[in-house]
């Protein structure tokens, strides 16, 4: 993985201005003259070993994250046989909110774009939409220059719309202190009050505005709402029971939720972009270690850029699912996995139609990761779908010191390593090209 925890797209849309955090040392491999010394065991009991090891590694790793500031985080790896590796930590003033388990459901934030982009190309396949259709076809009038910006423009994010989320009105809903209900055609008016970043198709910027669009042109192409839709598609066929999108406010007060956190208002002042009020703190009740409860933030700016709840297990079913080609023809996963280079600083990571290529120091993997208020979500897996590695953490800006993000860089690094079979690098490794 790249030096920091989290992608450029989200150091702007959050304003966290993290150091580039170093990956932590570690290896699974023994010596060789340890190893020697050794009595010869059965495959089967090395493999058992192996696993063990590896397992050990991830759960100090996990612990370390917790000790540098993370209130929680959820590892699961899944190597594509055997039984998966499934491990929780959590600070010890978190648990009078809730105990944490491997199984809870969490908010997927952006990982929710792997999931629409999925249902549109579903419709492409069965020609109730083209990739080539300008927006103004679904959406007339609602975008300035939509003739001009096609549905793959929206899911690579080449479209040149302004990210709302940055918008000075949307932001205090974003941070939980403004409870106003935003629809998903309010949050793309705020957008487009704002000028283009450039001519569409001619760059790349990354927009929560193109999947409100893309949410807004599925509903319309295929006459049910954009939750309904993934219930029908996706969730059902999958048997995901924990995974659903979030709407409005969300008054499910599941007790099978993970609490999100982030620091309260005298921690978060130096991190605030510069978008973001005087004053701006995030909303929920105060806890220990100087955080506040964030998990019943106000959600309705989020949608089909970012609502998606689910849990590990389920996101590791739905990655599987969607990389062996049983969501969409070979044609269309091909199209998906097309992609156009991110920001020039992180060479290593390429965006297709809602499916990012990272190269990692282990090996290429394919997926996405997402942060809303309390929740930072990372969701690999091999190009077959049959490996998938989760790393879930209940905070953003909780990550923003350099010992925190540092902490959670290499349990990151470690279970995409594991999910490859790939020994832990030694050292820091520069991005690959």
């Amino acid at each position: 993985m790249t030096g920091e925890t989290l992608s450029p797209r989200h150091r702007r849309q959050a304003g966290l201005t993290l150091l580039a955090a170093v990956m932590l040392t570690g290896t699974l491999s023994a010596c060789g003259a340890e190893a020697a010394q050794r009595p010869p065991v059965s495959a089967a009991a090395a493999n058992t070993g192996a696993v063990a090891a590896q397992q050990a590694r991830l759960t100090e790793l996990a612990r370390k994250d917790v000790a540098a500031g993370a209130p929680g985080v959820i590892v699961r790896v899944d190597k594509g046989q055997g039984r998966p590796i499934e491990i929780a930590r959590q600070a010890s003033w978190s648990r009078a909110d809730h105990t944490l388990t491997p199984s809870d459901r969490f908010r997927m934030g952006s990982n929710t774009k792997t999931m629409v982009a999925t249902v549109v190309l579903q419709l492409v396949a069965e020609d109730r939409l083209k990739l080539s259709d300008p927006v103004d076809k679904w959406l007339p009038g609602l975008v300035p220059n939509g003739d001009a910006i096609t549905i793959r423009m929206l899911l690579n994010h080449t479209s040149g719309l302004f990210n709302y989320t940055t918008d000075a009105d949307v932001f205090p809903a974003f941070t939980g202190q403004d409870t106003r209900v935003w629809t998903p055609r309010e949050l793309i008016a705020t957008a487009v009050r704002h000028d283009p970043l450039f001519a569409p198709g001619t760059d790349y910027s990354y927009s929560n505005t193109n999947y409100v669009a893309l949410g807004l042109i599925a509903e319309k192409a295929a006459g049910h709402t954009l939750g309904d839709l993934i219930q029908q598609r996706i969730a059902r066929p999958l048997h995901l029971k924990n995974t659903y999108l979030v709407t409005g406010t969300d008054t499910d007060k599941s007790a099978a939720l993970a609490h999100g956190y982030e620091p309260d208002a005298e921690r978060l002042a130096p991190l605030l972009p510069p978008y973001a009020p005087a004053g701006t703190a995030f909303a929920g009740p105060a806890r220990s270690a100087d955080y506040v409860d964030t998990t019943w933030i106000n959600a309705s700016t989020e949608w089909a850029a970012g609502a998606m709840v689910s849990t590990a297990r389920d996101w590791a079913r739905f990655d599987r699912a969607l990389l062996s080609g049983k969501l969409l023809p070979a044609a269309l996963l091909k199209e998906m996995k097309t992609t156009v280079a991110e920001e020039s600083e992180f060479p290593n990571r390429r965006y297709g139609l809602g499916l990012e290529k990272v190269v990692t120091p282990c090996g290429t993997v394919w997926g996405h990761n997402g942060q809303v208020p309390g929740y930072s979500s990372e969701n690999y897996t091999d190009a077959t779908g049959r490996r998938t590695a989760s790393v879930l953490t209940s905070t953003i800006f909780g990550l923003a010191s350099p010992k925190a993000a540092a902490a959670n860089q290499a349990l990151v690094n470690a279970a995409v390593c594991t999910t490859l079979d790939k020994p832990i690098p030694a050292k820091p490794a520069s991005p690959a090209n």
